[in-house]
Parts: structure tokens; C-alpha cells; sequence
């Protein structure tokens, strides 16, 4: 049903008075519809609780507002400084995350190539104590490997096969018979001719420093080789320096200084017990 303040309803109903009746009957008529009306709407804002004051009020408060969400919905969006502020805190992040994962990669790298050395070590002990057939047909010699210089970013196995001797670091059976089988080939220093396969350092890593401890001694000593020897019946390790090697004072343990070239360092001690490890806090 249409309303009855609506603008059509309401001329619809004045030309439906006006047939029939004279011209001042008919005004007549009109007036008090349109009062009729008035009063009817006035009555409908009361009962809601609003009088005519407050309702002029809410009208002109509300075309503003809807004026200005119009404007606002229409012209919506991100401003300059709001993308410059994202864009900031993105690169932030990505520099965050691209520095971490750099240095990541670097210790993840360095300490690699610390065990794979201590690997190697452990291989040659392996070699030596399982008495490996070395060239020649030498069922009893022992196996080492050779450090040279620093920096450096190579090394080797080598056998250690000369013929005994009681000047070398294993003696003579107390028999003396160097072909009995309790002879121990080998002088514990690699010698010309005894390597057997290179061992290259990857990613720009060198053996910065080699250095030994000795009886009696507080720090680590650096020298310029080093030769570390496994050999059967023990595992104890035979460590030489500078091509020479000496009981006395004896070498009680090594350490090997690994470098990266974006920075950091690992460490790699061996004792004379045998003992090997790839992540030591120090070369001290």
C-alpha cells in the first residue's frame, strides 16, 4: 500500500477533492488534508521518539555524512607514504633474512669441510690399524696424513712404508729381525714417493694454521708441516713436525685452523691417544 505522505498519493488525493466542489470548498478541503497529513507524519516522528526539531537535525546531519562516505568510497585507496612504509619494512625484512641465511651458509660450509678433514684422519687410521696392502706388497705399514704450509687449501694420504729401523719412531721387535711379523714398517714422516690420493679444500677454504702441543708446554706451536701416522697394533696417533720426528719432547696433541674467505674459522685437533675432533673451541 502507498504510503500516504508520499508525493504522489498526495496530488492523486487533492485533484480527487477538488472535482465536485467550488473553488473555496475545494481549498477548504485540500488545507485540511494537508493538515491531516502533517499531523499524521508529526504523530509518526513523536512515536518514534523524535520531534520535528530533532528530525530536521537528523536530515541535515545525515546528507553530510552520506555526501562524505560517498566521496570516501569513491576516491579509495593506498596513499604514497602508506606504500613507501610497506616497501620500507619489506626490504627490512628481506635484508634480515638474506644476512642470516648468508652467515648460515658460511658456518654450515666451514664446519662441512672441518669433519671432512676429520674424516680423513679417521681413514687413514682406519687404513693403518686394518694393516691396507701398501705399494709394493707392504702388508704391515702404516698410513698418515701429510699437512704442508699454510695457508693451504690441499693435503694427502700417504703410506708410510720405509723398512724399519731402530731409529724409527715404531723400533724393532725385540728380536730384532726386521722381517718378523711383529716388525712395523715406516718412519712416521711422509717421504717422496708414499703419497697415494689429494685431498682439495672446496668454497675458497685454506688450512690457515697447524700448530702441536708438547709435554710441558702451555700453548700451541705452529710449524710449517705436519704428519700424522696411524699404525697397527693401536691407535695411537704418531705425529710429526717440519719432516722430523721426535720422542722427546713428545707431541700430545695437534690442531688445524680451517678459514673461510667471508670470514670464520673451525678447528681440528688430534691427540696422541687418537682421539679426533672436528669442532674444537680453539687451537690454544
Amino acid at each position: 500500500m502507498e504510503p500516504l505522505h508520499s508525493p504522489s498519493y498526495l496530488v492523486r488525493a487533492l485533484d480527487s477533492f477538488s472535482a465536485g466542489f467550488t473553488t473555496k470548498r475545494a481549498n477548504q478541503k485540500k488545507h485540511s488534508y494537508v493538515s491531516f497529513v502533517s499531523e499524521r507524519r508529526e504523530q509518526g516522528r513523536r512515536s518514534a521518539g523524535f520531534t520535528t526539531k530533532q528530525m530536521r537535525q537528523k536530515e541535515n546531519s545525515y546528507f553530510p555524512f552520506a555526501n562524505a562516505r560517498r566521496q570516501k568510497t569513491r576516491y579509495s585507496g593506498f596513499t604514497l607514504i602508506e606504500l613507501l612504509v610497506v616497501f620500507s619494512i619489506m626490504v627490512i625484512i628481506m635484508s634480515v633474512v638474506l644476512t642470516s641465511q648468508s652467515s648460515f651458509n658460511k658456518t654450515l660450509i666451514l664446519a662441512n669441510t672441518a669433519y671432512d678433514v676429520a674424516l680423513s684422519l679417521r681413514s687413514a687410521e682406519s687404513f693403518g690399524l686394518g694393516a691396507r696392502v701398501a705399494s709394493g706388497g707392504v702388508t704391515n705399514a702404516g698410513y698418515g696424513i701429510h699437512f704442508q704450509g699454510a695457508p693451504a687449501n690441499s693435503y694427502f694420504l700417504f703410506t708410510d712404508s720405509n723398512l724399519p729401523s731402530v731409529s724409527s719412531c715404531h723400533g724393532l721387535p725385540l728380536s730384532g729381525d726386521i722381517s718378523a711379523p711383529d716388525a712395523q714398517y715406516g718412519n712416521c714422516v711422509y717421504d717422496a714417493g708414499e703419497k697415494v690420493f689429494d685431498y682439495t679444500l672446496n668454497n675458497g677454504i685454506t688450512i690457515s694454521n697447524l700448530c702441536v702441543h708438547t709435554d710441558g708446554s702451555a700453548t700451541c706451536a705452529p710449524v710449517n708441516s705436519l704428519d700424522i701416522v696411524f699404525a697397527r697394533p693401536n691407535a695411537e696417533a704418531f705425529m710429526s713436525t717440519n719432516g722430523l720426528y721426535s720422542a722427546a719432547p713428545a707431541i700430545t696433541s695437534a690442531c688445524l685452523t680451517l678459514t673461510s674467505p667471508q670470514g670464520g674459522s673451525q678447528f681440528v685437533s688430534v691427540t696422541s691417544s687418537g682421539e679426533i675432533t672436528a669442532s674444537s673451541a680453539s687451537c690454544l
